[in-house]
């Protein structure tokens, strides 16, 4: 999972950097053997968040944007992306 800060409240913009280091986490596991079905991601503002991952070689991105007054949701949202880990203990 990886978790990017918005410059200036711009979630949209943050999107392509958060694209870059979920690609590149997805070729290094590639290159070591340790093949990750899905890696997910965040961009947030610390008021809104937008969440995507990629599976295989698409990109899926939420078309809903979360607000922080919605905490369950986003709560749920990343429990669900560290669910099989969770599951392995």
């Amino acid at each position: 999972m990886f978790i990017f800060e918005a410059k200036k409240e711009d979630i949209i913009g943050g999107l392509g950097q958060c694209v870059a280091a979920m690609l590149a986490a997805q070729l290094f596991n590639q290159a070591k053997g340790n093949e990750v079905k899905r890696i997910y991601g965040s961009v947030t503002s610390g008021t809104t968040w937008k969440f995507l991952f990629i599976e295989d070689s698409t990109v899926y991105i939420d078309s809903v944007e979360y607000y922080i007054k919605e905490v369950d949701k986003i709560l749920g949202i990343l429990l669900q992306a560290f669910q099989p880990i969770v599951s392995q203990n």
